[in-house]
């Protein structure tokens, strides 16, 4: 029997539903699929060409679709338009490119804010995340390309979101300025050790009773907020504005899609088996109750989904509806990876010109590979 080879990311929400899903598939008749994962770091960062050649199915993220259009490593997905109608947010339109649809989205995230318990409420605006972050209880992932959503979010939140389309000017330079010093206000009041963790490192230590109570800019993870969650349940919400009146638009979009190697002997059954996972009856069914985050409208808003994931879909939808899409072009990975690490140095050394003119720069050498 045929036996196709799946690749996704290590934590239970990327993991254990590619499992659930699989097992029922393959019981009803389809194809076995093997999966294997990678870390979050190596998520963001692996080259997806390379995967490619070694496995028939790819979780992937958004921002990789220049690179795998240029490298010809996936297929283009037929359309469809059950999944298309349940998008979250630019959920769907993400994996389109020059045309095509080149994964169908399995997960939903952007950056939004989670609490602790003991916190009543969120913070609304910048100036409360400020006014919290003084008795010592708040904290942000800063971990590449973590520093650098954190700012996309910023920047987008006030109305001038950075650049996601063509060469050009990255961000208005005094934009940028006043949202890596908005940044820099917050993380001068946090704990060092955020510039080394991803947003995994912060939740487990929130969870587990750290003394942090809020993480105001974080990508949402379900796991922690889940009525089967064995560690202290965290709440998530929208995200904080930028200043009063800002709204909640603008949080860096994340999430994940799943994508077909353009090197499968058995396409038909991996695009097969990716259109069931990104359906809406499995994804507010199985794959919900696997610990998976849904990436279909039709179980975002299922009421018994967001209850069993504690309100965690209902609690940050408005941020997810109008969040921002990243950058996408060939080369935009690399610099992803080296933006983020001159935030970082920016955030410690407060020279936010010098760091707006590195990121123009680095910006538009990213282009050099179309």
């Amino acid at each position: 029997m045929t036996t196709l080879r799946g690749m996704t990311w290590s934590h239970p929400r990327g993991y254990d539903p590619m499992l659930a899903v699989s097992a029922a598939w393959a019981e009803n008749g389809n194809p076995m699929i093997t999966w294997d994962k990678r870390s979050l770091q190596d998520f963001e960062s692996y080259p997806v060409e390379e995967l490619a050649r070694n496995y028939d199915l790819i979780v992937i993220d958004h921002p990789h679709v220049g690179q795998i259009t240029a490298e010809g490593c996936l297929i283009p997905l037929p359309g469809a338009p059950e999944i298309a109608r349940g998008s979250v947010g630019l959920s769907y339109p993400s994996y389109h490119w020059q045309g095509q649809q080149w994964a169908y989205p399995i997960d939903a995230a952007a950056q939004v804010q989670a609490l602790r318990p003991e916190l009543a409420a969120a913070p609304e605006n910048w100036d409360e995340v400020l006014d919290l972050a003084a008795s010592g209880v708040v904290a942000l992932p800063l971990r590449a390309p973590h520093a650098l959503m954190c700012f996309y979010t910023l920047c987008a939140n006030a109305g001038h979101p950075c650049r996601n389309e063509g060469a050009g000017q990255l961000i208005p330079r005094e934009a940028g300025i006043e949202s890596l010093d908005r940044l820099s206000r917050l993380t001068a009041l946090i704990d060092p050790a955020c510039f080394d963790w991803d947003p995994i490192d912060l939740l487990d230590r929130m969870a587990t009773g750290t003394g942090i109570l809020c993480a105001p800019l974080i990508y949402g993870y379900v796991s922690y907020a889940r009525r089967d969650c064995t560690a202290t349940r965290l709440s998530f919400h929208d995200i904080p504005q930028s200043y009063p009146g800002a709204g909640v638009g603008g949080s860096a979009l994340g999430g994940t899609g799943i994508a077909v190697s353009a090197f499968s002997q058995h396409c038909d059954a991996a695009i097969a088996f990716a259109q069931h996972i990104a359906g809406p009856e499995v994804q507010r069914g199985r794959y919900a109750a696997s610990g998976g985050q849904v990436g279909h409208a039709a179980a975002w808003t299922d009421p018994q989904v967001d209850a069993a994931a504690g309100g965690f879909y209902s609690g940050t939808a408005r941020s997810l509806g109008a969040a921002w899409l990243r950058p996408r072009h060939d080369g935009y990975m690399g610099f992803q990876q080296r933006a983020s690490q001159r935030i970082c140095q920016a955030l410690r050394d407060r020279d936010f010109g010098a760091a707006i003119n590195d990121l123009e720069t680095l910006f538009a050498a990213s282009f050099a590979a179309d």
